[in-house]
């Protein structure tokens, strides 16, 4: 009997040591991120022949993403966000970063060449022979690394394009993810309920001092649209010393001013922080 017990006791002894091996072992991981590029350049005909004198698209795409984070799971689960976010579309994110680069320029293709047809008879319609210029293509996406830490990694997504009309367009998206738990992290992440009235107001202010104003509708002096149009929008990125936001092209003021960056330091939002504060988590070295 004394020898049963002997035997459980270094049963539940080596138990105990297994788990606790494997906890250490998964919390030890090697949290660093590798990333790695995929970079393309082509010329897309519109019609599939040789005549170099037809229109086509030039695509240039450089993504970069992530090869190697944490376990085999979270190196997965973490390209599969930046596939997504890259690309603007979730259908891609569960191919491999070089299948949905793949597929993306092959859907990309499909559809500037459905507007083949559409040339021909444009350009019966011009007199003189020429080329109907506005079928002349360019598309040009890329992503960059913001900041990165053991806790917070944040980062852009431009995209550039250019379809026929007066000018190309311009945007950039930012994403922030939190490495602890592999999830992107949106305002409501961050704020207390009720948070959109006073960080607009905040947003406001940041500008007045950008543009040097002394009161709001002086804004309007300067192109802006109207007030009300300057809220959160949620296309913000983190760093160690604050928030930074983007309102993008005709989203809060004219396409000839371009992105509007807002910084604010993280002492203006204190109050408007959750309790359970993440940027202190993600800035406090334990």
């Amino acid at each position: 009997m004394n020898m049963i017990k002997f035997f459980a006791s270094i049963l539940t002894v080596c138990t105990l040591f297994l788990l606790f091996s494997c906890k250490n072992a998964k919390s030890n991981l090697d949290k660093s991120i590798t990333f790695d590029s995929i970079i393309v350049s082509k010329q897309i005909p519109l019609i599939d022949n040789s005549d170099t004198t037809l229109p086509f698209s030039q695509v240039d795409i450089r993504f970069t993403y992530p090869v190697k984070f944490g376990s085999e799971e979270d190196t997965k689960r973490l390209q599969q966000i930046f596939t997504g976010t890259f690309l603007n579309d979730v259908s891609y994110d569960s191919l491999t970063p070089r299948e949905a680069i793949d597929k993306y320029i092959a859907d990309y293709t499909q559809e500037y060449r459905s507007l083949s047809n559409d040339f021909y008879s444009d350009k019966q319609k011009l007199s003189d022979g020429s080329m109907p210029s506005w079928y002349w293509y360019q598309l040009r996406n890329t992503n960059r690394i913001l900041f990165q830490n053991d806790s917070l990694l944040s980062y852009a997504v431009e995209y550039s394009d250019y379809t026929g009309g007066a000018h190309g367009s311009y945007r950039i998206l930012y994403y922030n993810i939190d490495l602890n738990n592999i999830v992107t992290l949106s305002e409501e992440d961050l704020f207390i309920p009720n948070f959109k009235k006073p960080l607009s107001d905040i947003l406001v202010e940041s500008l007045m001092k950008k543009y040097h104003v002394t009161v709001p509708d002086s804004l309007l002096q300067h192109g802006f649209f109207n007030l009300e149009d300057i809220i959160p929008n949620n296309n913000f990125w983190m760093d160690d010393k604050g928030i930074h936001y983007t309102f993008n092209q005709y989203e809060i003021a004219p396409y000839v001013m371009g992105a509007i960056d807002v910084d604010i330091p993280y002492a203006e939002l204190e109050r408007l922080l959750k309790q359970d504060n993440i940027v202190k988590r993600f800035f406090t070295k334990k």
